[in-house]
C-alpha cells in the first residue's frame, strides 16, 4: 500500500483511478446492465400456485374453475326451446308475408311483376276493410292479438335475451290479453268516447286525448297487470302490490307517448280505423308495459329465492353450532 501515495504524489492525475481500484468493494463492481437484466428476469420470475390455494380462491369469490366453463356442455332443453321457438316465428312470419304477397294470386294470369306488387297494397286494405265490415271486433281482435304478442317479443328482446330464446309462456299470455280483451274493449270504447264527445268544436280533440289519458289509460293498465298475474298463477295480494307500485309511474309514462299519438287518432283517423293506427304506436308501449309488468314479477321471485336461501344457512348454521359447543366440552 505504501506505492500508492508516492505515485499519487509524482503522478496526481492518477489518483482517482487508483483510489477506486483500492477502495471500491468487489461486490459493487457488477456492471449496471447486469444490475438491470437480473431485476428484469426477477420480475418474471413465475410464482407456482398451488391448487389448494387456486380451489380457496374459487370458493371465496363464487368464481368456478376454468375447466367447468370450457367443457360445461349447453343444456339440450335450452337448445330445445330455442328450435321450436324459431319455428314458430319462421312458421307464422312465413305465412303471413304468404297472405300479403298472394292477395292477387287468383289475377295474376297476364299480370306483369309491376302490376303484382303495385296492387299489393291496395288490395290487401281492400281485404281489411271488408273484414272490418264482416266482423270488426274478431278484426280487431286479431290485430291486438298479433301487435301485443311482437310487442312482448321486442320486450324480452330489449332485455337481453337472444332473438330466438324468448319465454313461449310470458309472449304467449301478452297475446292472449290483446286478443282477447284489447281488441274487443278498444272497440266499445272508441264508439263510447264518440258518444260522450259528439260536438265538433275545436276542443273537442283535447278533451278525448285527456279522457283517453286519465280514464281509459288507468283502466286498461290495471286490467293488464291483473290479468298478466292471474295468468302468471300469482296471488291476488302479489298482484295488488305489483300493480300498486307501477300505477301512478306506467300512467305518466304514458304521457310521454299517447298525448302527441293521439291527437292524430282523434282528429284525423276515422273511428272504424283507429285501432289500427293505435296498435301501430303501441309495438312501442307493449314493450314497455311488458317490461314493467314481467320485471316486478321477475324481481319478486329473485328476492323470494334468495329470502329462502339465506333461511336456509340460517338453519344450516344454527344446527352446526351445538355441534361445535359439544366438541369444545
Amino acid at each position: 500500500m505504501a506505492t500508492v501515495p508516492s505515485l499519487c504524489t509524482v503522478f496526481p492525475i492518477l489518483t482517482p483511478i487508483l483510489s477506486k481500484s483500492h477502495f471500491v468493494p468487489l461486490s459493487s463492481r457488477t456492471p449496471k446492465r447486469s444490475r438491470i437484466i437480473s431485476c428484469v428476469a426477477e420480475d418474471r420470475e413465475i410464482v407456482p400456485v398451488s391448487e389448494d390455494r387456486g380451489a380457496r380462491f374459487h370458493e371465496v369469490e363464487g368464481i368456478q374453475p376454468s375447466e367447468s366453463i370450457t367443457e360445461a356442455e349447453v343444456d339440450p332443453r335450452l337448445t330445445s326451446s330455442s328450435t321450436v321457438n324459431a319455428f314458430i316465428v319462421l312458421g307464422f312470419g312465413t305465412f303471413a308475408v304468404t297472405k300479403l304477397l298472394t292477395i292477387d294470386h287468383d289475377y295474376w294470369h297476364g299480370w306483369t311483376l309491376y302490376e303484382i306488387l303495385r296492387y299489393i297494397p291496395e288490395h290487401n286494405w281492400i281485404a281489411y276493410e271488408q273484414a272490418l265490415k264482416a266482423n270488426p271486433v274478431l278484426a280487431k281482435m286479431a290485430i291486438s292479438g298479433i301487435v301485443y304478442s311482437i310487442g312482448d317479443w321486442i320486450a324480452q328482446c330489449y332485455e337481453g335475451k337472444p332473438l330466438f330464446e324468448f319465454d313461449l309462456a310470458r309472449l304467449l299470455r301478452s297475446g292472449l290479453v290483446g286478443f282477447t280483451l284489447h281488441g274487443s274493449l278498444s272497440h266499445y270504447y272508441y264508439q263510447l268516447c264518440e258518444a260522450l264527445f259528439p260536438f265538433q268544436e275545436w276542443w273537442v280533440v283535447p278533451a278525448k286525448v285527456a279522457f283517453d289519458q286519465t280514464v281509459w289509460s288507468a283502466v286498461w293498465n290495471s286490467i293488464y297487470f291483473v290479468v298478466l298475474g292471474l295468468l302468471r298463477f300469482e296471488s291476488l295480494t302479489n298482484i295488488y302490490g305489483e300493480l300498486k307500485s307501477t300505477f301512478f309511474p306506467l300512467l305518466t309514462a304514458g304521457w310521454k307517448l299517447w298525448p302527441f299519438a293521439h291527437l292524430i287518432t282523434y282528429g284525423l283517423i276515422p273511428v272504424e280505423q283507429r285501432l289500427l293506427w293505435v296498435d301501430c304506436v303501441e309495438l312501442v308501449w307493449v314493450t314497455i308495459l311488458s317490461t314493467y309488468s314481467n320485471e316486478k314479477s321477475e324481481t319478486r321471485i329473485s328476492e323470494s329465492a334468495s329470502e329462502a336461501t339465506s333461511s336456509t344457512s340460517n338453519q344450516n348454521s344454527k344446527v352446526s353450532r351445538p355441534c361445535s359447543s359439544t366438541g369444545l366440552f
